[in-house]
């Protein structure tokens, strides 16, 4: 595909040796307004060099470049030149790009094979895989589908919470009053139950607290009877996450959780002495931070059990020499920055130059309209649920809308999975929100839904038409202020992946289908594309095809299916 804006600046170095090519390409710049043109050099940064107004430096450039077949016109606007690109040049670019390259185009090999660890979901073991966690699952699936798509080997990790004093609890719980058949039957719910049961009566008898630690020191020193307990809690409980990563499409390449990490600690720690980061306080070993702008860093008890921070600290050395990662991604939201930033600085003052390629891409949280979740007061809106609901809404509009449609249950899942995971990756992920069923569960607007129906839209046209398009198409036809507009984004979707990548960021890629949804269907209102005309119906359903092949490249790196049919 010819890269319009390396063409530019090898035009301009011509003109302006003084410069680099590298140099100038990154002053090109988009116009707000297509109709000022497709590219535009700001001549500001030359008026030092050359000694003249911006504006006449611009007039001068112009007047040398002359003529060129990829423009059809190089104007000025005040210190700037802008570019017209020739459409009929322009759209046959765009367009055979996308025929060509199918389901990889927007992909690159910009990776070069570097792997890249993506930690999300992360949920804990024996509680609720709730609305909360939505939010690492959605954006760590998306950003593990958006770098494997430019080239780098990718690491998706489930970093389960199945270790620390909560298990005591759960033990305790189960051991006074659980029924293995009762838990069986319905895990999650009921191990919520008796975690609950277990703060209510610690309430009333503190001694509980002392058991439950008592308990998971027993896990750590590898008690029969303890280990087997929390080995059946960790199975149960899997079976029923999977079967929510299963509705949502997304799959791991290692569940290796906090206990995979166990016996690696003792190595860590030992490690940690010897380099006398390690201090004796009251028993227990901290690391002072306080140098460093942060609070004190809790590394073992005064019982000698290790905290989440210790066990973090192993890991990222792990995969550091099992991985030999380029970047060490972790998911995981706002409210551990604090704990983040603390190992961190603890790898790199442990002499580990990687430590600057470990990463946490925070996001902002969920609450729900009464109030914040808490599992310890039973207050969450399992996310299996909402699913499930939105699945049920879906199946209605569809029974109401298009009752006779083919495929209706899977459709169904389709759009109501994806109207959630879509509303998900629409907005900023730093920002907090409230969970409302309502809105959740709106399909109008800019929506997944709306975005899937589009990508049904231009199926349908291409099964009406009936004939071959991809063949001897006249892309001088392309030329209206629709299509144009039309081929311009289609032609940013590769950058616009990359600029997901490097901001660790899924919703540039959902606002980018939406704004190439609304381009589509302003292109389809204003322009019929099965005319009577055949090469003008040719020309129009090639870029159809080339929309509906972009939707789904899009709607697929976020976790969305693109039905043929709605």
């Amino acid at each position: 595909m010819i890269d319009f804006k390396k063409e530019i600046a090898e035009i301009l170095q011509m003109q302006i040796s003084e410069f680099g090519i590298e140099e100038i390409y990154s002053m090109i710049e988009i116009p707000p307004n297509s109709d000022m043109g497709d590219f535009a050099f700001p001549c500001f940064k030359l008026a030092k060099v050359f000694r003249k107004a911006p504006n006449q430096i611009a007039k001068d450039i112009v007047d040398s470049i002359g003529a060129k077949e990829l423009f059809e016109k190089i104007t000025i606007a005040g210190a700037y030149i802008n570019f017209i690109i020739n459409k009929e040049i322009f759209a046959r670019t765009v367009i055979e790009e996308v025929i060509k390259k199918g389901d990889m185009f927007g992909s690159s090999e910009i990776g070069g094979g570097k792997t890249v660890i993506v930690e999300f979901s992360s949920t804990n073991i024996a509680k609720p895989f709730h609305i909360g966690h939505i939010r690492s699952t959605a954006i760590g699936s998306a950003l593990n589908n958006i770098y494997k798509f430019i080239g780098y080997n990718t690491v998706a990790i489930n970093h389960l919470g199945d270790y620390g004093t909560q298990f005591g609890k759960q033990i305790v719980a189960i051991k006074a009053w659980g029924d293995k058949s009762i838990i069986e039957s319905n895990p999650i719910p009921e191990l919520l139950k008796l975690y609950i049961k277990f703060h209510e009566e610690a309430e009333k008898d503190p001694k509980l607290e002392d058991e439950a630690r008592e308990w998971f020191k027993k896990l750590e020193e590898n008690d029969k009877e303890a280990t087997e307990l929390w080995q059946w809690i960790k199975d149960v409980s899997l079976m029923e996450f999977n079967r929510v990563y299963d509705m949502l499409g997304i799959k791991f390449d290692s569940y290796a959780g906090e206990s995979f990490y166990s016996d690696k600690m003792p190595g860590v720690l030992e490690e940690m002495r010897e380099k006398e980061l390690l201090v004796k306080s009251q028993g227990a070993e901290i690391v002072d931070l306080e140098p460093h702008g942060m609070p004190t860093a809790l590394i073992t008890k005064k019982d000698g059990s290790t905290l989440y921070i210790t066990r973090d600290i192993a890991a990222a050395i792990y995969r550091k020499n099992h991985y030999d990662f380029y970047k060490n991604i972790y998911v995981v939201g706002s409210q551990q920055n604090l704990h983040f930033k603390q190992w961190m600085k603890i790898i790199e003052l442990m002499g580990y130059e990687w430590g600057k390629d470990c990463i946490h891409i925070p996001f902002g949280m969920i609450s729900l309209e009464e109030g914040t979740m808490s599992t310890r007061k039973g207050r969450v809106v399992f996310l299996e649920d909402v699913l499930k609901k939105a699945v049920e809404k879906t199946k209605e509009i569809i029974s109401n809308k298009n009752p006779n449609l083919e495929d209706k249950e899977k459709v169904a899942k389709e759009v109501g999975i994806g109207a959630i995971v879509f509303q998900e990756l629409s907005n900023n992920r730093i920002k907090d929100y409230v969970f409302s069923w309502d809105r959740t569960l709106n399909f109008d607007g800019e929506s997944g839904p709306y975005v899937q129906y589009t990508h049904a839209r231009a199926s349908s046209l291409i099964r009406k038409a009936g004939l071959d398009y991809l063949d001897n198409i006249n892309f001088k036809l392309l030329s209206e202020k629709e299509a144009m507009e039309l081929i311009r984004i289609l032609n940013k979707f590769p950058d616009v992946v990359i600029d997901s990548a490097r901001k660790y960021e899924p919703s540039v890629v959902t606002r980018y289908v939406i704004d190439l949804a609304q381009a589509f269907n302003k292109f389809y209102h204003d322009h019929p594309i099965l005319v009577d005309d055949v090469e003008l119906q040719r020309a129009r359903l090639a870029l159809v095809h080339t929309v509906k092949q972009t939707i789904k490249n899009g709607l697929k790196l976020i976790g969305v299916a693109a039905p043929e049919r709605m």
